[in-house]
């Protein structure tokens, strides 16, 4: 789970944009905000780490439901950020899918897919948030 130091930076980085958005941003930012931090959260238990090459549906099954989520937000929101996070979250999606029809890519490339297109859902969750803030403040309403 945590073991690791790259894990905690990534925990302290969540653990800060997930805050940022419910202080600052709105309804969509902390809709986003919760999901992601639900299932990152939930991802680190349903891990299994002693199945490093075969299919883990229970991960896949976290992040199909977060896709859904940013695709809901995509849909109902008309904010830019939504479709950088669902492009992103849809990367991952992806990334099981070719585990699953049998593409075989190393270990390493998919963790590192997954890693770097959670981070950049992270980016634009952070980003979103940025400017929903600006916006506020630069209509006096903050």
């Amino acid at each position: 789970m945590l073991d690791t130091l790259y894990s905690q930076i990534g925990a302290v980085i969540t653990v800060l944009v997930v805050g940022f958005a419910f202080w600052k941003g709105e309804e969509p930012e902390k809709i986003a905000a919760g999901a992601y931090g639900l299932g990152w959260f939930a991802s680190m238990l349903v891990q299994d780490d002693g199945n490093l090459y075969g299919i883990q549906w229970s991960m896949l099954a976290v992040d199909v439901v977060m896709l859904g989520v940013l695709g809901a937000l995509v849909w109902k929101s008309r904010r830019g950020w939504t479709v950088w996070a669902t492009a992103m979250q849809l990367l991952v999606v992806m990334s099981h899918v070719m585990t699953l029809v049998d593409v075989r890519p190393s270990a390493s490339s998919f963790y590192f897919v997954i890693n770097l297109a959670g981070y950049g859902v992270l980016v634009a969750i952070a980003v979103g948030t940025f400017w929903t803030w600006q916006e506020r403040r630069a209509a006096g309403l903050e």
